[in-house]
C-alpha cells in the first residue's frame, strides 16, 4: 500500500537534471550575426545621421580655400600698368585694389602678400596642428569615460563656437588662434563619427559601411563650394559653415545611439543589450531572452548552468590606452605601420589635392569637381574592398597612385606636357583617395575596443602631421613634388605588406581577445 501510494505521488517520469544549459554568451558581432541582422533598418539609420558630422568636417577644413585665398586685383587709374606684370608688391599703395573689397578674405582684409604670404601657410599649419593634437585627445576621450556620442556632441559644440568667433577675429594673429582651437575640435569629428557609426554594422558589411563615410565628406566639400559662391565675405562665410554644427547638435544627435560596443567595454553590458535589443526589433528580427552580451574572451569560458540574468549586471569597466598597446608587441607593430602609412598618404592626398587647386581655373568649380572626382574611387573602393580584402587593396591603390606621381615626376612641364602632367595627378589623387578611405576601416579592424579610438586617434594625427608637412613640398615646384609623392606612395605599398588581412576576421573587444584570437587564426606577419 505504501510503495503503491509512493507510487501515486511520483510522476510517471522522472524530473529532468539540471542540464546546466545558461544563458547564452554571444560577442556583438555573433548576435548581431544570428539575431539582430548585420545592416538592417536601425543601421542604416543610424549610419546615415552620425555620418552626417564628415560633412561638418569638410565645412571647417576646407573653408580655408576660400577665406584665405588671394583674390584678383586691378589698377586704379593708369599708374600701375608698367608693374602689373610683377603682381601688387612693386606697386605704389593706393594704386591698386582688391577685387571683391578687403572683406573678400583674410588676405586681402589684413595684406597678406609679399613678404607677409608666409602667414597663409602658417594658419593652415596652425589649422591642422590643431587636428593633430585633437585627434589624439579626442580618440583617447571617446575610449574612455566620456564615450564615442558624448565625444562627438562635444567636439561639434566646440566646432560652432570656435567657428563663429573666428568670422569675429579682429586681426591676423587672432584668426590664427582660433584656427587652431578649431582645428584642435575638427580633429576628433571624424574619427568619432567613424567608429560610432561602423561598431553597430556586422562584420560581413563593416568594410562597405565604412567605406561608404567619405562620401559625406566629398559632398561637403561640394556643398561649401555652393555656400562659399553665395557668401562671397570671409566673415559671412564662417558663420554660414558654423551653423549647421548647431543645427546637427540640435536636430540630429537626439536620435543617435551610443555604442553598444562603448557600453560593453565600461562595464555596462545592460544597456549594451537593451541597444542591441532595440537594433533587432528595429530590424523586424527578435532577441531570446536567453542570450547575454560578453567580451571576446568571456564567450570562450564554459557557462555555468546556475547562471542567472542577474550576471548581466554591471562590471568592472575595462580600460585600455596606448601604453598597453605599446606595451603588446602585436599592437605596438601594428599601430607604427598606421602610423608611417597615413602619414605618408596624407602626404600625397593633400599635396596633389593643393596642385590641382592651382590649375588657374574657376575656384568655385575646381574645388566641385574635385570633390566630385574622389567620388568614383571610394565606390571602386568599396566594390572591390570585401571581394580581395583590405590589405591587397590597400597595396594596389597606393602603388597606383605613386606610379602616376612618378610619371608625373618623368615628363615635361611645358605644352602638351602639361596635360598630361595634369591628367597623372588626377589619377594620382584618385588612387589616394581610396586609399584615403581604406585605411580608417582597415584601422578600425587592426585594433580592439578598448583602444581602437586612441589608436585611430594616433593614425589621425599622423595624418595632420603629414597634411602640415604638404606645404614645403608644393612650394618646391617644378618636378620635385611629384617625385615626393611617387616615393611616399611607392614606400606606403611596402609597408602595407607587413599588415595582416583583416577582411571576415571578428571585431575584438579586448587585448587580450584579439592576441588570442589572432593566434587562433596562425601566424601573421604582425
Amino acid at each position: 500500500m505504501d510503495l503503491a501510494d509512493g507510487n501515486l505521488r511520483s510522476p510517471l517520469l522522472p524530473p529532468p537534471k539540471n542540464s546546466g544549459a545558461g544563458p547564452q554568451k554571444l560577442c556583438i558581432d555573433d548576435m548581431l550575426q544570428k539575431y539582430c541582422g548585420e545592416f538592417g533598418r536601425w543601421q542604416l539609420k543610424h549610419f546615415v545621421l552620425t555620418s552626417l558630422a564628415w560633412a561638418l568636417e569638410a565645412f571647417h577644413t576646407m573653408v580655408m580655400i576660400f577665406a584665405d585665398r588671394e583674390p584678383g586685383w586691378r589698377c586704379v587709374g593708369g599708374g600701375c600698368s608698367g608693374g602689373s606684370g610683377g603682381g601688387v608688391c612693386g606697386l605704389e599703395p593706393g594704386s591698386w585694389e582688391w577685387v571683391g573689397g578687403l572683406g573678400s578674405s583674410t588676405v586681402a582684409e589684413w595684406g597678406l602678400v609679399c613678404e607677409d604670404k608666409y602667414k597663409v601657410g602658417l594658419v593652415q599649419s596652425l589649422f591642422f596642428g590643431g587636428c593633430m593634437i585633437g585627434a589624439g585627445i579626442f580618440g583617447h576621450l571617446s575610449d574612455s569615460f566620456l564615450g564615442r556620442k558624448g565625444s562627438l556632441t562635444v567636439v561639434c559644440i566646440l566646432n560652432a563656437v570656435f567657428g563663429i568667433l573666428t568670422a569675429f577675429a579682429p586681426d591676423y594673429w587672432a584668426y590664427a588662434l582660433l584656427r587652431l582651437l578649431t582645428g584642435f575640435s575638427t580633429g576628433g569629428v571624424g574619427l568619432c563619427a567613424f567608429v560610432l557609426a561602423t561598431e553597430p554594422v556586422g562584420p560581413s558589411k563593416r568594410g562597405i559601411a565604412g567605406m561608404s563615410t567619405f562620401y559625406f565628406f566629398s559632398t561637403g566639400i561640394a556643398l561649401l563650394s555652393a555656400i562659399a559662391y553665395l557668401f562671397k565675405s570671409w566673415r559671412s562665410l564662417y558663420v554660414a559653415t558654423s551653423i549647421p554644427s548647431l543645427l546637427f547638435l540640435f536636430v540630429i544627435v537626439p536620435f543617435v545611439s551610443e555604442s553598444p560596443r562603448w557600453f560593453l567595454i565600461r562595464g555596462k553590458p545592460n544597456e549594451a543589450l537593451k541597444i542591441m535589443r532595440e537594433i533587432a526589433k528595429y530590424n523586424g528580427k527578435s532577441l531570446p531572452d536567453n542570450v547575454m552580451l560578453a567580451l571576446d574572451e568571456e564567450t570562450k569560458e564554459p557557462t555555468n548552468g546556475e547562471q542567472k540574468k542577474g550576471e548581466n549586471e554591471a562590471k568592472q569597466a575595462i580600460s585600455g590606452s596606448l601604453i598597453d598597446v605599446v606595451r603588446s608587441r602585436l599592437m605596438r607593430v601594428r599601430l607604427f605601420l598606421s602610423v608611417a602609412i597615413n602619414f605618408l598618404c596624407s602626404v600625397v592626398y593633400y599635396g596633389l589635392s593643393l596642385n590641382v587647386v592651382n590649375l588657374g581655373t574657376n575656384l568655385y568649380l575646381n574645388v566641385f569637381l574635385n570633390s566630385v572626382a574622389e567620388m568614383p574611387a571610394f565606390l571602386l573602393t568599396a566594390i572591390l574592398l570585401d571581394r580581395f580584402g583590405r590589405k591587397p587593396l590597400a597595396i594596389g591603390t597606393l602603388w597606383f597612385s605613386g606610379f602616376f606621381c612618378v610619371l608625373g615626376c618623368l615628363v615635361g612641364g611645358d605644352g602638351a606636357w602639361k596635360v598630361v602632367r595634369m591628367v597623372c595627378g588626377i589619377l594620382g589623387i584618385f588612387g589616394m583617395a581610396g586609399t584615403y578611405n581604406l585605411l580608417f576601416i582597415y584601422t578600425v579592424e587592426l585594433f580592439p575596443t578598448v583602444v581602437r579610438n586612441a589608436a585611430l586617434g594616433c593614425a589621425s594625427q599622423a595624418a595632420q602631421m603629414g597634411a602640415i608637412f604638404t606645404p614645403f613640398v608644393v612650394v618646391l615646384g617644378g618636378r620635385l613634388p611629384f617625385a615626393v609623392f611617387g616615393v611616399c606612395g611607392v614606400v606606403g605599398g611596402l609597408l602595407a605588406f607587413c599588415l595582416p588581412e583583416t577582411l571576415n576576421k571578428p571585431l575584438y573587444d579586448t587585448m587580450g581577445g584579439m592576441e588570442g584570437g589572432e593566434n587562433a587564426f596562425g601566424p601573421l606577419l604582425v
